[in-house]
Parts: structure tokens; sequence; C-alpha cells
């Protein structure tokens, strides 16, 4: 595990961190620290425009290969952006599922004509993109996944169902899609995995209301919607779904964890203040984090060290059920770091504060991208190897 970097890469930390202090600035200026969890809906055009920006300076997709546009930077590489990314205060990414999520999984199973149409709008920013996989009866588990896909007699793919929990899609110019090419099919087999422009008749999308009051996700619905291209075969689907899902537990977790850190630093700051600091309960609990957040990211390198076709073994399984406890628990110190009066706003339409929708949103990380639930069960099967939790009724 690497825990120090070369003079090449500090070079290049100092690179990026410099380009952030003389571009993130002017109209810019404002986004500093915006965006994060429970602030996702702020600012939502000019950071489209930050994302045009970062793209001008080459500095979206810096880990895609060069022959696709990207940087081509060395894992470390990739680390360093997206740690000082964070330490910038620079806003959330409107762009991270294409650049972090479509873009290499195009890259991986697409062919070069698909490659060429979708890459790059990704790269300059001006295309952003949503995932269409969770339903109302298929969330953790896309083996029941309903929405279906038929080809018609001029052979493009017509889709019906209904997607949720899809974030972004109100601001999302694309969607890839899993659904079912095959009627008879059950589980994972008879899948494929779609490409479906936002901008067209058939698909409505819906906002769902969170605790916080904001709708960063919605529910999506497909009405006779065609399909602009499929990747890959029909039936190629869940192969091409578990790929994209590998590309998730990539280098942005130590800029995730570099957010954190701004988070617990703004709490810290507000203890040392209200007097919050000298409960001796409350120190040891922002001790406790400060500990926690330190193994999140040796876990992390250690993760990373060991990648291998993006593969990085046990070590990866633990990541999620890790941060999302972390980060839930983080969310109640802040309140209680902020004393009983934060539990109170003072009328309709109750704006929150970061730490208050820190705290709301928090609630969530448990729940999306698999539950706690689902990461033990993966955790006990695949990284333990213990007997698969028995199916049916009791």
């Amino acid at each position: 595990m690497k825990l120090t970097f070369t003079a090449a890469d500090e070079a290049f930390r100092a690179e990026i961190a410099g380009w952030l202090q003389d571009n993130l600035c002017g109209e810019f200026e404002q986004l500093r620290f915006r965006g994060g969890p429970g602030d996702e809906h702020m600012f939502p055009a000019e950071r489209k425009r930050w994302e045009q920006k970062l793209a001008e300076g080459g500095w979206t997709c810096v880990g895609w290969p060069r022959e696709h546009g990207g940087r081509g930077c060395s894992i470390e590489q990739q680390v360093i952006f997206h740690e000082e990314y964070a330490r910038a205060g620079a806003p959330g990414r409107v762009g991270h599922i294409g650049e972090g999520l479509a873009g290499p999984t195009l890259i991986a199973f697409a062919s070069p004509e698909q490659q060429q149409k979708y890459l790059p709008g990704i790269l300059a920013g001006t295309e952003l993109w949503c995932q269409g996989y969770s339903e109302p009866g298929a969330g953790s588990d896309l083996a029941n996944v309903r929405t279906r896909a038929v080809q018609d007699a001029d052979g493009r793919w017509i889709l019906n169902g209904q997607k949720v929990w899809t974030s972004l899609a109100h601001e999302s110019d694309w969607c890839f899609v899993v659904a079912r090419t095959d009627p008879e099919s059950r589980g994972h087999k008879g899948l494929g995995f779609f490409l479906v422009s936002m901008h067209q008749p058939g698909v409505t999308v819906r906002p769902i209301e969170q605790l916080t009051g904001t709708s960063e996700f919605n529910e999506v619905f497909f009405d006779d919607a065609v399909a602009a291209d499929i990747v890959g075969a029909p039936g190629d689907g869940w192969k091409i779904a578990m790929g994209l899902l590998g590309f998730e537990r990539g280098v942005s977790t130590l800029g995730q964890q570099m957010q954190f850190q701004n988070e617990l630093d703004q709490i810290v700051r507000i203890a040392r203040e209200n007097g919050a600091a000298r409960d001796p309960a409350l120190r040891q609990r922002i001790a406790e984090a400060h500990i926690g957040l330190r193994l999140m990211r040796y876990n992390a390198m250690r993760m990373l060290s060991q990648d291998s076709n993006n593969d990085a073994g046990p070590a990866a399984l633990v990541y999620k059920l890790h941060w999302a406890s972390w980060h839930r628990n983080l969310g109640a110190l802040a309140m209680d770091v902020l004393g009983p009066e934060a539990e109170m706003v003072e009328s309709a339409p109750y704006n929150l504060t970061r730490l208050q929708s820190l705290f709301l949103f928090t609630r969530s990380d448990t729940l999306y991208g698999g539950t706690n639930q689902i990461q033990r069960n993966i955790i006990a099967e695949r990284g333990l190897g213990m007997p698969k939790e028995a199916k049916g009724n009791l």
C-alpha cells in the first residue's frame, strides 16, 4: 500500500491545485463547498458551466485513456486530483455519472462507433448522464427488473417501464437503462444495456421529494421510448451492468473522504465556537469520527493498491458499509454539536443549514447504493465464503 507520492506526483498536485485556485473564482466563487450531500439542488446552471470550465482546462475524465480523450493519469494522480478538488471546495460534480460510470463502461464494452458518438459530450461537459437501474420492485437486486425492451419492425428497441431513485434525471441528457429483452427470461438472464435520450416523447421525469425538501433524484417513466443504442448484445445486460458497478468503487473515494473531512472540520469549528468542545462525550465522538476517517482512508488506499483489472478484492467489499455508517453518525454528531435549537426552523419553506441538510440526507446513506443489510450479505458470501442467504418463504 502506497502512503506517499513521487516528486512527479507532487508536481501534478501543484498543477491541479494552482488551476483550481486560479479558476474557482469570479462567477464560480459562490460554488465553493456547494452541491454536496443534501445540497445537490443548488446552482445547477452554474455547476453545468463549471463542468465545461473543467473540460476547457483538460480536467474532466483525467483517468480515461489518452486514446479516448482523457489524460491517462495513474491511480496516484487520480487520487491527487480528487483530493485537491475536494480540498479546494470545488462544487459537487453534475457530470460524475457520465465521467465515472457511463464513460468507463462505454470504453470497456461499447463499439468504436458508439464510443465516438457518446464519449466527446462527456469529455466536454456538455452532455450529462443518469443511471436507470433501480425499479419499484428491483432495488438492490437487478434480477427483478421488469422494464421491457422490444424491437419494432424497423429494428428499433422500444422501452416501457419505470425506474426510480434516478439521481439528476431532471438535469440529464442521457440515461443508461437495464431492461428485459426476453420476456420469458428470469433473474439475471435476458437483460439488455440501453442508451436512451432523455429529450424525447415517452420519457417522463417526476421528482421525489426528500427529507431535506429538495428533489435530487426522481422516478422516470418510459412509455414507448426509443433507445438510441444497445451496448453489446441482447442478454449482455447483466454482465455490463456489473462491470459498471465495478467502476463505482474507484479513486473518487479519496475525494469523497476529503469532502467528509471538510464536513468534520466545520463541525469541529462550531464545537469550539459554541463551547460544545468542552463536553467530554462530544470530544470523544469527534475523536472517534477523526479516527474512523483515517481508517477509511487507509482501507481505500489498500483497496486501490490491490486493484487489478478493476477487481479490488475483499477490501472493496467493506468500503460502502464503512463510509455509509460513518457518515450517518457524522450527521448525528453535527446535530448534537449544534444543540437542541438545530432541530427547529422558524417557518416554511424551512430553509436548512448545510449541517441540518447533512443530518437529514445521511439517513439515506445506509440505504442507497445497496443497503447495509445487503452489504453485509455481500461481505459474508463473497468475502468470507459463507453459505448464501436462504431464499423463499420461511
